[in-house]
């Protein structure tokens, strides 16, 4: 993947050196979706960072004054669709990092990589990206109920999540870059 440069961070390719940061907020996924990702030290963390490092999905999102890994943001195409997320550390929350790299990341798949649709799936208890998607410009398309289990209860039942679906095209993405700027 091309570097992307915004305002305050660095957009690229996952490195191995990458894994005490990655660790840091994959030992305690802070989204039950993240739950399949969780590490259980530093030898799974760096393991993991060299995966990352070998493809395009997953992006590194790291401060541009320093370098720091801060999170990342994801890409799955489908043709011209793309499944979206991010996941960040949680002491990063609440700076606008996670829109301004989702933004960036939007900009360069619907400019660069020609995407004509991008979705992501959200928990409904997890208001932080549903705000997320809605200021990025997606809508909500609809919610699936008990849709998935990330987790077990302590009899050892799934717990079902209910998840709600948010997309934008294209077409709806340039208007709304034009007025923005």
């Amino acid at each position: 993947m091309q570097i992307i440069e915004t305002d305050r961070l660095i957009l690229r390719n996952f490195r191995e050196g990458d894994a005490a940061a990655l660790y840091a907020y994959l030992r305690e996924p802070a989204a039950n979706c993240f739950l399949s990702l969780k590490l259980v030290d530093m030898k799974d963390a760096e393991a993991e960072a060299r995966n990352r490092s070998s493809d395009d999905e997953h992006v590194a999102v790291c401060l541009k004054k320093s370098d720091r890994l801060i999170g990342d943001v994801f890409a799955v195409a489908e043709d011209d669709t793309y499944s979206v997320g991010w996941n960040f550390n949680p002491v990063v929350h609440g700076k606008g990092y996670a829109f301004e790299a989702a933004k960036a990341l939007f900009t360069y798949l619907f400019e660069d990589k020609g995407a004509r649709r991008l979705y992501a799936y959200v928990e409904d208890h997890n208001i932080a990206s549903q705000r997320l998607c809605e200021r990025l410009g997606m809508r909500k398309e609809g919610t699936f109920v008990e849709f998935i289990s990330f987790a077990n209860d302590e009899a050892g039942n799934p717990i079902y999540e209910n998840t709600m679906q948010y997309a934008v095209l294209r077409r709806e993405w340039k208007p709304m870059m034009r007025s923005a700027d």
